[in-house]
C-alpha cells in the first residue's frame, strides 16, 4: 500500500495540534489550581536562547498551517502572534486544525516533486514537496510541539507521553 501526500501530512498534523490542545487543556487546569502561574508559564523558556512556550504553540501551529497551504498551491493564513493566555493559544491551534482539514486530498496528493521556495533566515530555499514536508516541516512541528510539552513537564504539567501521543 502506498501513502500519499495528503495521508503523510493532514491528518498527521492534525494529530499532532489536537494533541497539543488536549495538552493545553491539563496546562489550564494546573494554573485554575493555582500551582503555576500563567504569565510565567507563557513566558517560560527551556534556555535562554530559545523560544517561550506560546512563541512554541504558534510556531508548531504556523509550520503546520504553512506546509499543508504551500503544497495545496493556497495563500498561507496568517496569524498575528498577539496570544497571551492559554485560551487565546487553544484558539490558534483549532483555526490551524480547521484550516489544514478543509484543504482537500487532490489539491495536495501528487505534490511530491512540486517546487516550493521558502525564505529561511533570510535565504530563498527550494525544495520538493515531500522534502518540505518530511525533511523541514513534519520535523518542526514535532519539534517546537515537543519544546511546548516539555515546557509544561518543568512546569509541573502532569502531562506524560500517552498525552503527547493521545490516539495516533
Amino acid at each position: 500500500m502506498t501513502i500519499s501526500m495528503y495521508q503523510a501530512s493532514v491528518p498527521r498534523l492534525a494529530n499532532v495540534l489536537e494533541n497539543l490542545s488536549k495538552i493545553l487543556d491539563k496546562a489550564q487546569a494546573h494554573v485554575d489550581a493555582g500551582k503555576t502561574d500563567l504569565a510565567t508559564l507563557m513566558n517560560y523558556r527551556l534556555i535562554a536562547d530559545m523560544y517561550p512556550f506560546s512563541k512554541q504553540v504558534q510556531i508548531a501551529c504556523d509550520k503546520a498551517r504553512s506546509v499543508v497551504a504551500r503544497l495545496a498551491g493556497m495563500e498561507v493564513p496568517y496569524y498575528e502572534d498577539n496570544e497571551e493566555t492559554l485560551a487565546e493559544l487553544q484558539v490558534r491551534i483549532a483555526r490551524s486544525v480547521e484550516f489544514i482539514r478543509s484543504v482537500p486530498p487532490e489539491l495536495i496528493d501528487g505534490t511530491e516533486d512540486k517546487e516550493i521556495v521558502l525564505p529561511v533566515t533570510g535565504k530563498e530555499t527550494r525544495y520538493k514537496g515531500m522534502q518540505l514536508l518530511l525533511g523541514h516541516s513534519m520535523p518542526n512541528v514535532y519539534f517546537h510541539a515537543t519544546t511546548a510539552y516539555n515546557i509544561l513537564r518543568q512546569n509541573g504539567v502532569p502531562v506524560g507521553k500517552r498525552d503527547f501521543l493521545g490516539n495516533p
